[in-house]
């Protein structure tokens, strides 16, 4: 029975990186948003953009596991024209992202631990510490620190859950119903079109996922079967939908109808995010509503921190410069960590000229995320229905019609949204 369990065992880690990475901004920040404004109004559309995504999401492990390689080298294989488009889909944004996650993170670090600094110090903090964490400790020890963050994120967010039930909620915001006629506004279509941008995480991370799936064999010395690797993917994305309900739920529960409007500064933001909980269930509450917050945006940076300068080096050496990574060494570990510093500073920089349009901020990336989204899931289509995949590894009809049926939903919601924005 054991010997059954091992390969799976060796298989799981990606997922949950995965799933650490979106239980953020999507999440702590726009679900509790769209539950606060919206009731449960929103929740559908979560669930079905969460549904709609899935399949793009799982052709990551998928790919690597069938064929050892990593979606951004299969890109290469497809063409320059698509590693082009990928890379400029993905770096195009790549800075605002990483200055989005990190903002959040750094106001809740500023929150919870008393840190009166500004913005781009605390943000340079939590920065510093994701760096030493992933130089320090490599892949093993961002797999291990991500499985701890994420069973306390899920206990944690189970937790408020429960205490706002029980608090005496204003039940109103629990209609689904509930204020849908303010969606019909141009205020509520863009919010709706900023949430569904990373819900429950932005396309590119299917690139993100292969690489952490290669990585993850490596280090456990067992290349990964494709169910193993699906399987271990279903447990992160599972997760981090029902979370994304969860935060929704609780938004809806405790800031329904309260009149309130979050602040547009990050740190100003968290603040009077947490203290909205606390109102809610109590002062008693405020540390176990920070720590579930600032573990939730923690966990996103990290990821996020990791997965940028993962796809820089890809990229580089995939150019030609080197094709055996097994050969790179000591120059293989510098690419990762000049791009890991690159990364880091054009984030600070960001972060320093417009942190304080904060939601602005966040809004526009979310965004760019969700036009960007069509292109990439066309991209990893194509891939994985192609001959660089081996055939008995490809998506199955089922699958394939989901897949479709996604595509076809974030071109049309793309377009209404090009339109509207035109005329």
């Amino acid at each position: 029975m054991d010997a059954i369990k091992h390969p799976l065992r060796a298989a799981l880690g990606p997922g949950l990186l995965m799933a650490g990475a979106a239980v953020g901004v999507s999440h702590l920040v726009q679900s509790t948003r769209a539950g606060a404004e919206y009731g449960l109004s929103l929740v559908v559309l979560v669930v079905l953009a969460c549904a709609l995504k899935y399949p793009f999401l799982e052709f990551g492990p998928r790919y690597a596991a069938a064929t050892g390689e990593s979606m951004i080298r299969g890109y290469k294989r497809m063409g320059d024209w698509a590693l082009a488009l990928f890379s400029l889909l993905t770096l195009g944004t790549a800075f605002i992202i990483q200055a989005s996650v990190t903002l959040v993170t750094a106001g809740l670090t500023g929150l919870v631990f008393g840190l009166d600094l500004s913005e781009t110090l605390l943000s340079l903090i939590v920065l510093l510490a994701c760096i030493v964490v992933l130089t320090v400790g490599h892949y093993r020890g961002l797999d291990l620190i991500m499985k701890v963050i994420m069973a306390a994120l899920v206990v944690s967010t189970l937790a408020a859950v429960a205490l706002a039930f029980g608090s005496g909620p204003d039940w109103a915001g629990l209609s689904p119903v509930a204020s849908i006629d303010q969606l019909w506004t141009a205020a509520g279509f863009a919010f709706v079109l900023a949430l569904l941008g990373w819900m429950p995480i932005p396309l590119e991370v299917t690139a993100w996922h292969s690489l952490w799936t290669l990585e993850r064999a490596r280090q456990a010395g067992q290349a990964p079967s494709v169910r193993h690797a699906v399987i271990d993917f279903r447990i992160g994305y599972i997760g981090a939908t029902v979370l994304a309900v969860l935060f929704v739920l609780l938004g809806a529960l405790l800031m329904y109808g309260s009149g309130e409007t979050l602040p547009a500064s990050a740190v100003a933001f968290s603040a009077r995010l947490v203290d909205l909980y606390a109102a809610s269930l109590g002062d008693w509450a405020r540390p176990l509503i920070a720590v579930a917050a600032l573990t939730a945006m923690f966990s996103t940076t990290l990821a996020v921190t990791d997965a940028y300068p993962r796809v820089i080096r890809a990229l580089i050496e995939i150019s030609g410069v080197a094709e055996d990574e097994d050969k790179l060494g000591n120059l293989h570990r510098a690419r990762y960590v000049s791009a890991l510093i690159v990364v880091s500073v054009g984030a600070l920089v960001i972060i320093h000229y417009f942190g304080a349009r904060f939601t602005s901020m966040i809004d526009f990336a979310t965004t760019a995320s969700f036009l960007a989204a069509p292109l990439l899931a066309w991209l990893s289509l194509k891939l994985i229905t192609g001959p660089h995949t081996p055939a008995e590894h490809r998506p199955g009809t089922a699958l394939r019609a989901l897949a479709w049926a996604g595509f076809w939903f974030l071109v049309i919601f793309s377009v209404i949204w090009i339109a509207w924005r035109l005329f």
